[in-house]
């Protein structure tokens, strides 16, 4: 059965049928007349906390949050280089993974190529297989935004020198190793977590996946 994350700041909302198996303190929270925008406006920038919604129908639940929001799609990449390195970047005082917003017409995994093309100056050699798909909410305005984005398994030829597209907000791009992670590991999103689960930088953990 598909479980469901959806991040909010440092906090996590699991949309489950069982409770994931974690270290990590969780706080379930009652089904019955759920509201997720009040839920959301109760949760304050600096939490760090998890949330688990117990549902019989996990895809049922999120669809219902997902059309009460406005969704944004966006696509990234996790890119290798032929040294075994992984290509990181620095915006906004965070270590992230290069990913955008998905243009009119353009196909997601297209997006993600154009993105972390444009925002690292490099050039992919291969677009692999989709690695998984994050959920994440923010506010913009009056409106709470729903970001949905596909992530990609990427290649590069060699390891080409790295230029960050400043205008964009990104300060440094960097090759690194499964070895030098924990600086990005400390001061990261959530969501980044999420993918370098799933692409094999880190030991996954027994929690579930969106």
């Amino acid at each position: 059965m598909k479980n469901y994350r959806i991040y909010i700041n440092d906090s996590t909302l699991f949309i489950a049928a069982e409770r994931p198996k974690q270290d990590k303190e969780i706080q379930q929270i009652d089904v019955q007349n759920f509201d997720f925008r009040k839920f959301y406006k109760g949760i304050t920038a600096d939490t760090d906390k998890d949330y688990l919604l117990l549902d019989t129908d996990p895809q049922a639940m999120f669809k219902k949050i997902k059309n009460s929001l406005t969704l944004i799609k966006a696509a990234g990449g996790l890119v290798k280089s032929a040294k075994g390195n992984y290509l990181f970047i620095f915006r906004n005082k965070k270590w992230d993974l290069p990913k955008g917003k998905v243009e009119k017409d353009e196909k997601m995994k297209e997006a993600a190529l154009r993105e972390v093309e444009e925002e690292c100056g490099v050039k992919i050699l291969t677009n692999d297989e989709k690695l998984c798909k994050t959920y994440h909410v923010y506010t913009i305005g009056s409106k709470i935004v729903l970001k949905k984005t596909n992530w990609y398994s990427m290649t590069v030829k060699g390891e080409p020198k790295l230029i960050p597209q400043k205008e964009e907000g990104i300060t440094k791009a960097s090759w690194l190793n499964k070895s030098e992670l924990a600086p990005v590991l400390s001061n990261t999103y959530p969501s980044i977590i999420q993918v370098l689960e799933v692409g094999a930088l880190l030991q996954e953990s027994d929690s579930i996946l969106g």
